[in-house]
């Protein structure tokens, strides 16, 4: 049966998916959001293991964007929560997904990290009891951060000393080495919420996290919600902010299960529809699925960071990124690089040249002159808003690095 034939179930086009990216996401100069707390909600949540690319991602969907008040929102106003959670990833999360992410896709992150270092602890003969070594390292760390002064992961280690121990790495191999069991013990305790990044002794390019405790950062110790309810409310979220969308795609931006994942959408009562191709898939039960496309939008561009939520959000991505350009912008682990968007597909990336100036790269050079006048638009807006600061990032593209489409 095909799927307009299907009674019942509204068929979401890819045309339709695109342009909701445009809206939803403010990416289209005509729907960018008034402010950060807007901007926020509609994403759910900032990829934050490059900390430029918080503030370029909001800085990209809001009508005056602001790199200071950015910087206010994570460190000042503490509206913006940086946390481990999702793939082991450091996202900065609006504080009403905090306890959320900590109990779901947190808890699964700390599991599987106390079992690497209680692995790290027997391989290496530190202890014969690695949860009582845990357990007591745990509750140093939190003695040492309970004036509520932040620390350092070197000024942590110097007040407990076994977090700073170091083992051996790649015995017998040219690049042997030795690391401490610092960002093991600090992963674990983050992902689990008793510490979290605090202020960022760095400038907002630069990581620098200092620790603290919840309670001395955001005023109480996170609430406490069952693992069911989390993964419930973080799946209301993905579909509010990327759905309509399939069930692999939210397992992998979880780095749940499918148990998980099915459980959440008969929770939240998600609707069945189906995407173009005939593929199954879930709405937000409050989604208005009437059709949207090109027309209804606009042209539009954008110019993203790396690791954006709108180029991490989905795991199938054809319906925004050509297949072929996959390699040309994503490094092998998945890691996608700077981005520029056109009418809801990816079509290049950008760089900075040797006068501060943004350039676009093109995946396919043969976009037409109206599309690129877009792009030089947003390049002109991203180069007023870095005003000569440099960005630099380890996810760079094989495009940007001069790579291209083979003939």
């Amino acid at each position: 049966m095909s799927p307009t034939n299907r009674p019942g179930v509204s068929v979401i086009s890819d045309a339709t998916r695109r342009a909701r990216i445009a809206v939803r996401q403010g990416l289209a100069a005509d729907h960018r959001h008034p402010d950060i707390g807007s901007a926020t909600k509609a994403m759910s949540a900032w990829h934050s293991t490059e900390p430029a690319s918080v503030h370029l991602g909001i800085a990209a969907r809001t009508e005056a964007p602001s790199l200071v008040d950015v910087d206010a929102a994570l460190y000042e106003e503490r509206s913006l929560v940086k946390m481990l959670a999702m793939r082991r990833t450091v996202f900065a999360f609006p504080r009403t997904l905090v306890p959320a992410a900590r109990a779901s896709s947190g808890a699964r992150v700390a599991a599987q990290t106390r079992t690497g270092l209680h692995k790290t602890l027997r391989d290496h003969a530190i202890t014969r009891d690695p949860d009582d070594w845990t357990d007591g390292v745990q509750r140093d760390v939190l003695a040492a951060l309970s004036d509520g002064i932040p620390l350092s992961s070197k000024e942590i280690g110097a007040a407990v000393p076994e977090v700073a121990r170091r083992v051996p790495i790649g015995t017998g191999r040219s690049w042997e080495s030795t690391t401490a069991l610092t960002p093991q013990v600090l992963a674990l305790l983050s992902a689990s919420g008793h510490i979290m990044r605090g202020p960022n002794a760095g400038d907002w390019r630069r990581p620098a996290p200092l620790w603290t405790t919840p309670e001395h950062w955001l005023g109480a110790p996170l609430a406490p919600v069952s693992e069911r309810e989390g993964y419930a409310v973080l799946v209301a979220a993905w579909l509010s902010s990327f759905g309509p969308g399939t069930e692999a795609d939210l397992v992998w931006w979880l780095g749940s299960t499918k148990g998980a994942v099915r459980t959440a959408l008969a929770d939240i009562d998600a609707v069945p529809v189906l995407l173009e191709g005939d593929t199954p898939g879930w709405s937000a039960p409050e989604d208005d699925l009437r059709d949207l496309d090109a027309a209804d939008v606009g042209p539009w561009a954008a110019l993203l960071p790396a690791l954006d939520p709108a180029t991490m959000g989905w795991r199938d991505r054809a319906f925004y990124l050509d297949p072929a350009y996959v390699p040309l912008l994503f490094d092998s682990a998945g890691n996608g690089a700077q981005t520029a968007w056109v009418n809801g597909r990816i079509v290049g990336t950008w760089v900075m040249d040797d006068q501060d100036r943004v350039r676009v790269v093109l995946c396919d050079p043969d976009l037409r002159s109206g599309e690129r006048a877009l792009l030089d638009v947003e390049a002109e807006r991203l180069a007023t808003l870095l005003d000569g600061q440099r960005i630099s990032s380890p996810y760079t593209s094989a495009l940007a690095s001069g790579k291209s489409l083979s003939p």
